[in-house]
């Protein structure tokens, strides 16, 4: 194949060269990480958190290509990808592929984007629900690529226990209630929409309807004037936004409350404070830190509580690779996608219902052979298909395949 001055050949070696786009997202260290570890060359361009101007992004763009010459771009959840299609220009003027890896709603992501559909562009999503919904948006090649966990990160730090840690269940995760008033600021709605945010809110996380503005186009069409009336893409998506998120405050809200009797530790953002002002029984410890501490603390309960946000209605979240990976116990909510993925009741316990909590939560407290069981059974599955080193693998192949 012949070059223009301005590219040049693609996928010749045996492992490709990866240009790793960032703004400060976590799991680029774990891909990183998996690059380094299978030897291959690859570097990261950080963007960071502040807005840049459009010179200097071309610029560093254009010398980071032209110097390091990657076979594809990589980036987690768009971030380092410009809303207004300059990059897009760029992997398009050097004929380089995009590797778009979204481990949180797309659609709560790519709505404000342009001129991806052009592009030489493939879309990973951890939810293989969000499939036919993004081909229909014009992506030609759209894969599957589950979550997965780092085994050589996720390890203990310190040599002594932390006293405070210690409890029969805990659950680690946001209230969400700072997210949804920041989105619902964003949006701006005007009152009726904020009126009836938490009904749509409610009946959207008891719906299996997976994208809340089509789910309340469908379902409350008195919305809808007021809904499309918000009028810019960033406005309509912080209120789609807003809904997922109040969705899953309540459901969060609902589950952690039937753990309440067994005196949970609960490990998050204040908002919890502020949610469960009204009980006792329970411990708060404010955010810990994925890498230093996370590994340390699911150890230290006998239970490991999960209920996964309602941006996602039939995909796993972190909690269920990181847990077992930690040869902690898990007791997690149902997915449908599970089950492709750990061996139900051997590998993975979960309840169906938030009414199931209390008897399981009773069950597997008072086991603790059967607890251990499953959690070694978890972690050997975890080390043999579920680590990041497996997914970058299967990430490079497609990439191959597709565009070499």
């Amino acid at each position: 194949m012949q070059t223009s001055p301005n590219t040049w050949p693609k996928f010749r070696q045996t492992s490709p060269r990866i240009l790793l786009l960032t703004s400060q997202y976590f799991l680029t260290g774990e891909l990183k990480a998996a690059c380094q570890r299978l030897g291959v060359e690859h570097q990261v361009m950080d963007f960071g958190t502040r807005e840049m101007d459009l010179d200097a992004f071309v610029s560093r763009t254009v010398t980071a290509l032209t110097t390091f010459r990657p076979d594809f771009v990589l980036t987690v959840n768009h971030l380092g990808v410009d809303r207004e299609g300059v990059l897009a220009a760029l992997l398009h003027r050097f004929d380089v592929p995009l590797a778009s890896w979204f481990v949180d709603n797309p659609h709560l992501i790519l709505g404000s984007y342009q001129n991806l559909q052009g592009m030489r562009t493939a879309i990973f999503t951890w939810d293989s629900d969000n499939l036919d919904s993004l081909t229909a948006m014009g992506f030609s090649h759209v894969f599957y690529l589950p979550l997965a966990a780092d085994p050589t990160r996720l390890v203990p730090h310190r040599t002594r226990r932390v006293a405070a840690w210690r409890a029969p269940i805990s659950f680690v995760g946001n209230s969400m209630l700072g997210k949804t008033i920041k989105r619902l600021e964003a949006s701006n709605p005007p009152p009726r929409l904020v009126e009836a945010g938490i009904m749509v809110a409610r009946a959207f996380g008891e719906s299996d309807e997976r994208c809340s503005g089509r789910f309340l186009i469908r379902h409350f069409p008195e919305l809808r004037e007021e809904f499309e009336g918000l009028g810019s893409p960033e406005r309509i998506q912080a209120f789609e936004t807003f809904l997922t998120w109040q969705a899953t405050l309540l459901y969060r809200l609902d589950c952690v409350l039937r753990i309440l009797d067994h005196s949970p530790l609960i490990v998050g953002d204040a908002g919890w404070k502020q949610l469960l002002a009204a009980r006792t029984g329970w411990r708060y410890h404010p955010e810990l830190s994925y890498y230093d501490d996370l590994p340390d603390f699911y150890p230290q309960s006998d239970i490991n509580f999960n209920c996964t946000s309602q941006q996602m209605k039939g995909a796993v979240n972190q909690r269920v690779f990181d847990v077992p990976c930690c040869g902690a116990f898990l007791l997690t909510d149902y997915r449908r996608q599970m089950e492709e993925l750990f061996e139900p009741g051997s590998e993975v316990v979960f309840y169906s219902h938030p009414d199931e909590i209390p008897g399981l939560v009773d069950i597997y407290l008072n086991d603790p052979d059967k607890r251990r069981r499953v959690a070694e059974a978890a972690r050997r599955r975890v080390l043999a298909e579920h680590t990041y080193d497996h997914r970058m693998n299967r990430l490079m192949a497609l990439m191959r395949d597709t565009f070499a």
